[in-house]
């Protein structure tokens, strides 16, 4: 084989190879704008699903919600209610005992009972002050109930008390 033929062979070569890369470069391109297109395709698809899956994820969180929301109101409600008989019985307890110091107090000041035999008890439930212990008179009993009265003008006094004249 002579040179020139040599040379004639790399060249013809040299055109094919340069014919096949420019096919295979564009094949590429080729391949590479489908497979754009198919991530485009399959980006919004998934998308989609996205959408879809945080919509179902919402609703079902808003009826878990609700339904936590239904179970628990009964719940607070009876605490709420709970709470507020319990302030209730706390203020009549508080004004009880405001009610027999006060008839304790005034029966201790006044000069003709002797209170130091006298049990003051209040009783806020019933409104009812009672009497217990002794004085030494029928006067004197009659006397710490009339303090007594005046004192808890909204309250019932249970007047127990025995004379006795030297307790």
């Amino acid at each position: 084989m002579s040179l020139k033929n040599a040379y004639l062979a790399i060249a013809l070569m040299s055109g094919l190879s340069l014919a096949a890369c420019s096919n295979t470069a564009a094949g590429a391109k080729k391949d590479a704008e489908i497979n754009k297109d198919k991530a485009a395709v399959a980006t919004e698809e998934a998308k989609d699903k996205a959408v879809v899956a945080t919509e179902k994820a919402a609703d079902k969180t808003a009826e878990v919600a609700d339904k936590v929301k239904d179970e628990t109101k009964p719940a607070a409600e009876k605490a709420a209610a709970e709470t507020k008989d319990a302030a209730k019985n706390a203020t009549g307890a508080m004004k009880a005992a405001i009610e027999t110091i006060d008839v304790k107090s005034a029966l201790m000041a006044d000069r003709t009972v002797d209170a130091s035999h006298i049990n003051v008890d209040t009783f806020h439930e019933t409104k009812t002050v009672v009497l217990k212990g002794s004085v030494k008179t029928a006067t004197q009993r009659d006397e710490a109930a009339r303090i007594a009265a005046a004192e808890a003008p909204s309250y019932r006094i249970d007047n127990q008390l025995k004379v006795v004249p030297n307790p």
